[in-house]
């Protein structure tokens, strides 16, 4: 199976003595109609001078110099990684309906990301939304000195660890004006006693959080959110039991509490991520009118 960023997946047949793949499949015999930004494969030096990749998705039809609306997607996990993979498939996040709507897109892969090998996937133990998060700023500062990307209509988004770091994001920036946190952990000492891998953080953070509060609080948006101004969205699905669906409350009461622009999505029946295609397609067109009215 072959794909591409703007290619959806294909069967090709080939073999060791044959130079060229042979397509054999066309299940996107349509696919013709659909208009998809370009991809870029850009690398960066975060603020300790790790070096950092990413993909970046320009708008369809991009005029280098031209400044646009930039979202910068952050991938779950905390060991997810972006990777050369069509995108414009169902999910949560339209990204190639934003590419069409004149938007740049940054998917970095941070420290933490699988793929870059074994101390790279540990150098984010202990510091969920420390250097990771420097590595992410990094790329978007590097996006804006490319030409690409509009510092002033900037927004951030993701889904489950993709989710905590939005969460976070807007606790330690306001250069961001909009954001949308799809089952984000925001509380890690509740998360500890209602998710089902309870082992989970105590494994990342080497403490159980009666052995160290300091540090479950430090990295958590609930213990850091007084202040908060970027509004925000959260989409959060009924049934899930990864991140339940407390988490995303307590960050949507937070700040409905402190008067910021906020919506709560809740998807029924979802567990920690849309699997339902109705579902899927009220996520993206939920992302894609909270954007449109702040970035737009």
């Amino acid at each position: 199976m072959k794909q591409t960023p703007d290619s959806p997946p294909e069967l090709f047949a080939g073999g060791p003595n044959v130079p060229d793949l042979k397509q054999i499949s066309r299940a996107n015999a349509d696919k013709a109609f659909l208009a998809v930004g370009r991809t870029e494969v850009i690398k960066w030096k975060s603020t300790d001078g790790r070096e950092i990749e990413g993909l970046l998705h320009y708008p369809v039809g991009y005029r280098p110099g031209t400044r646009v609306p930039f979202i910068l997607n952050i991938h779950g996990g905390p060991a997810g990684v972006f990777q050369k993979s069509y995108i414009g498939g169902r999910g949560s996040y339209p990204l190639a309906t934003f590419t069409s709507r004149g938007y740049a897109i940054l998917r970095p892969n941070p420290r933490g990301s699988s793929g870059y090998g074994t101390e790279f996937r540990r150098a984010n133990i202990k510091d969920w939304a420390g250097m990771d998060y420097q590595d992410l700023m990094a790329g978007v500062d590097k996006v804006i000195e490319m030409g690409v990307a509009d510092p002033n209509r900037m927004g951030v988004m993701g889904w489950s660890y993709g989710g905590y770091m939005t969460s976070m994001v807007i606790t330690k920036t306001k250069r961001f004006k909009a954001a949308s946190a799809g089952a984000p952990v925001t509380n890690m000492m509740s998360f500890n006693g209602t998710a089902d891998i309870p082992s989970f953080l105590p494994d990342y953070f080497e403490a159980e959080f009666w052995e160290n509060a300091a540090i479950y609080s430090k990295h958590s948006a609930m213990f850091n959110i007084k202040g908060v101004s970027t509004p925000t969205m959260i989409q959060h699905g009924e049934a899930d039991v990864r991140v339940p669906i407390e988490q995303g409350y307590q960050l949507y009461n937070a700040l409905k509490r402190q008067g910021i622009p906020t919506r709560m999505i809740v998807l029924p029946r979802q567990p920690h991520g849309p699997n339902e295609p109705k579902m899927q397609v009220a996520a993206m067109q939920s992302n894609l009118e909270w954007f449109e009215k702040f970035l737009k």
